[in-house]
């Protein structure tokens, strides 16, 4: 049976992707900074009969909690198959000159600097899986071309701090990519789409199935399928693939 860590796994997108992995057999090892919170949607998959699921304490703004929550997992396994950065904070819709450094900071520490914490608290479970796959959940805004492009149907959406760190995010997904390319890991940035959640008081027009759905098929990727791309339906609907 696969295994999966997913970060931010208790609500909206993440805990949908969770489901949709257990569906199709993963073991899922659910991530969330609240450890009730956490209980609380296993114990709502297990109601559901998908019971492959156990959740995991980690806060990706707390190396201390990251390195406890690698070793939590390197003593139940021995090999990771999936991981997935799913946590993620929007900040404030503010402009580049609005909005405060603090504001940047925080939105970073949480959509930048986790996810590299985490991917080197959890690189070595990893590398013992024989197809490992690494999904960094990004946004259509994190498109430094297409926020260059007028005709863009978001290009005047610009929250500094959140478009910033998913570009920066994006960046770190092409390094991770080719440092890894001799490998057998594969490492995709995906845009779950402009979705109704909590993130965005469900604004959204998509629905967390769907967007859950893009992100599973990342993560599902079979041998012959793509690394170090950037996969955004919403972006590109023909092809599928953002420019960056």
């Amino acid at each position: 049976m696969k295994t999966v860590l997913i970060t931010g796994a208790n609500k909206s997108i993440g805990f949908e992707t969770a489901k949709q992995l257990l569906q199709q057999g993963y073991y899922v090892y659910l991530g969330c900074r609240d450890i009730k919170k956490g209980e609380m949607a296993v114990d709502l998959l297990k109601s559901e009969g998908l019971n492959e699921v156990e959740s995991i304490e980690i806060d990706v703004d707390n190396a201390g909690s990251i390195k406890a929550a690698a070793e939590w997992l390197n003593q139940k396994i021995k090999s990771l198959d999936v991981l997935i950065n799913n946590a993620g904070i929007a900040g404030t819709m503010k402009a580049a000159l609005d909005t405060d450094i603090n504001v940047f900071k925080e939105v970073f520490e949480t959509n930048f600097f986790g996810v590299i914490e985490v991917t080197q608290a959890f690189i070595n479970l990893l590398k013992q899986s024989p197809e490992p796959r690494i999904v960094n959940v990004t946004s259509g805004l994190g498109s430094l071309a297409l926020h260059n492009d007028p005709t863009w149907k978001y290009y005047k959406v610009k929250p500094a701090a959140y478009v910033s760190s998913k570009a920066a995010l994006n960046a770190y997904t092409i390094l991770l990519a080719h440092q890894l390319s001799d490998t057998f890991f594969k490492v995709n940035a995906v845009d779950p789409g402009y979705t109704a959640t909590d993130f965005n008081h469900h604004s959204g027009p998509g629905t967390v199935t769907d967007a859950a759905a893009r992100v599973v098929k990342a993560a599902t990727l079979g041998a012959d399928g793509p690394t170090g791309q950037f996969f955004s339906d919403d972006n590109a609907p023909e092809t599928g693939i953002s420019p960056w």
